[in-house]
């Protein structure tokens, strides 16, 4: 018997649009990362630009005009290569980038055809090297997961501070995702492990898992492994 679950996308391609629907004359940026290149809210598209040392970011609307044209402006965003991007769950306008330039900076965007902002609302500076991801808390708002190449660092971005800065991993950390309430965060390691971590009872994490586990479970599954198994103790209130 196979252990491993035959995937429902097994047999499924792509459907390209038609070049209508392009939006043409975007160089996107070939930088690698372990974050994202390119994110959307329900009011527009951000993405990483193609430019000598980095650090400018795409922003196109989801619709084209009534010209048949989809509006494209840039930002300059960072010294650096951008390593992450992302929007927040509560705000279709406000956009988080991380950076090799060590800092995590929101944007206070505007409509597109509007002139965008030329600095941050918000800088954050964790000092934990070069930043590798960033992850908006889908619960509460102005909360940020930060992860540089082994720290995790909880932010609330209206301070000029870590709330919680969470115990290194032993190797480069991959990704992050939240519970959908926002309890818990994962974390994946180079190390072939999973880690989830309770940031409002303890700094370490509550729960480690194998890859080989890892490779029957969803990340659903796991969450709900967790949720079975963390202790009553780390109940805990929230951060704040």
């Amino acid at each position: 018997m196979n252990r491993f679950r035959t995937s429902k996308f097994k047999n499924t391609t792509p459907k390209i649009p038609k070049k209508d629907g392009w939006v043409p004359n975007v160089r996107g940026s070939s930088f690698s990362s372990l974050g994202n290149q390119i994110k959307s809210s329900c009011s527009m598209v951000a993405f990483n630009i193609e430019q000598t040392g980095g650090g400018m970011v795409g922003l196109c609307s989801l619709d084209p005009g009534p010209d048949g044209k989809w509006t494209v402006a840039q930002i300059p965003c960072h010294a650096d290569q951008v390593t992450d991007l992302g929007f927040s769950p509560f705000d279709d306008y406000l956009l988080a980038t991380c950076s090799s330039d060590e800092t995590v900076k929101l944007w206070r965007l505007c409509e597109l055809g509007q002139e965008q902002p030329g600095s941050a609302e918000v800088s954050l500076r964790p000092g934990d090297g070069r930043l590798e991801l960033l992850l908006f808390h889908p619960s509460a708002s102005g909360l940020l997961a930060v992860a540089s190449a082994r720290g995790v660092h909880i932010w609330d971005t209206s301070r000029d501070k870590a709330l919680a800065v969470l115990e290194q991993h032993a190797d480069q950390l991959q990704g992050l995702a939240w519970k959908d309430d926002g309890s818990l965060l994962a974390s994946s390691c180079k190390d072939r492990n999973l880690r989830i971590f309770d940031p409002r009872a303890q700094l370490t994490a509550v729960q480690v898992m194998t890859l080989s586990l890892l490779q029957l479970l969803s990340s659903v599954e796991c969450f709900s492994l967790v949720n079975q198994s963390v202790p009553t103790h780390c109940s805990s209130p929230r951060v704040s």
